[in-house]
């Protein structure tokens, strides 16, 4: 997360900034992304980074109710919502003393972030950060079952609103395993969903063109069920091609709202929900309101190191490249 040195971006709420950033000042086809573009594309690209990044700029809030703003990032633009990011700026927030927090306990850190304000409590013990939950915005499903046609057969896909907009299909409908070995499969296959799914009306968000479109294609697949709920392994496929290290946040409580409405999560049920990589989220509906499902998504974030940038005025590279 970068929290300090950033040129001002125009906008009167966080989803401005985004838009501004994005570069909606331009047309649909030559974008003009503000300057803030700048720094992404030299923190993402090499040889700074890589094409498997994600990150984020600290901004302001809409208002007093929320303690910061951010706009996530990755490879290929913005993000509107980030539910492993969400936690980690929790956890930030706390561990670098920008919000008082106990010992022992939780505090609430209240972020306003592209899709609108959520929240992320950060649990202490002695002293130490030991995981953090953060509260998304109401999850919403709007299609159910969409036939897409892939080069590993027909999938049958469902569709919700988590933040952003994921379609969610099993893997072994196509044959697939979730597991790493399998990566560049899912890649391929969540590309062609994406893809295939661009323009279906249940992918347009109500409210903004910014939060509309796929944004992420979730492959999972059933674990054994644990003695508090269901368990699920995924991978995310996003932006392009880009696959989320996480179980992925805003994913998991489209995940979430999807078994409510399967009526395979009910009251105090606890979702597993596994990565690639390992590491788990654990999710829960915290309640269904005509807003859509409110849900709560636990996970854990570490501090790995403070960064400092450069770019040499000199280097023909320039914000350097992507392979």
């Amino acid at each position: 997360m970068v929290t300090e040195g950033l040129p001002p971006v125009p906008g009167r709420t966080v989803a401005e900034r985004c838009a501004n950033a994005i570069g909606t000042g331009g047309s649909a086809t030559a974008p003009r992304p503000g300057p803030i573009d700048d720094i992404r594309r030299l923190l993402v690209q090499e040889p700074r980074g890589h094409a498997g990044m994600y990150g984020g700029f600290v901004v302001p809030p809409d208002d007093d109710g929320a303690e910061f703003g951010v706009l996530f990032w990755h490879k290929d633009g913005y993000s509107t919502a980030c539910g492993h990011g969400t936690i980690a700026l929790g956890a930030w927030a706390v561990d670098s003393g920008r919000v008082k927090a106990p010992d022992d306990g939780s505090v609430r850190v209240r972020i306003d972030v592209p899709s609108g304000r959520v929240a992320a409590t950060v649990h202490r013990a002695d002293g130490r950060t030991t995981a953090v939950t953060f509260r998304n915005v109401p999850a919403r499903v709007t299609a159910r079952k969409v036939p897409v046609a892939t080069g590993f057969g027909t999938a049958d896909v469902d569709i919700a609103h988590a933040g952003a907009c994921y379609a969610s299909v099993p893997a072994a409908q196509l044959g697939l395993d979730v597991d790493r070995a399998s990566l560049p499969l899912l890649v391929r296959a969540g590309r062609e969903i994406r893809a295939a799914l661009a323009g279906h009306p249940a992918t347009w968000h109500p409210e903004s063109p910014l939060l509309s479109g796929i944004y992420g294609v979730i492959l999972h697949e059933e674990l054994p069920e644990t003695a508090t709920g269901p368990s699920q392994a995924n991978v995310t496929v996003f932006a392009d091609g880009q696959i989320d290290r996480s179980p992925c946040g805003s994913g998991t409580s489209a995940r979430l709202a999807l078994l409510a409405e399967d009526g395979r999560l009910g009251p105090g049920d606890v979702l597993h929900h596994e990565s690639v990589t390992g590491t788990v989220f654990t999710g829960r509906v915290v309640s269904r309101t005509d807003e859509g499902t409110v849900t709560d998504v636990t996970g854990t974030a570490h501090r790995t190191g403070d960064h400092t940038f450069c770019l040499d005025p000199h280097d023909t590279l320039a914000t350097g490249f992507l392979l």
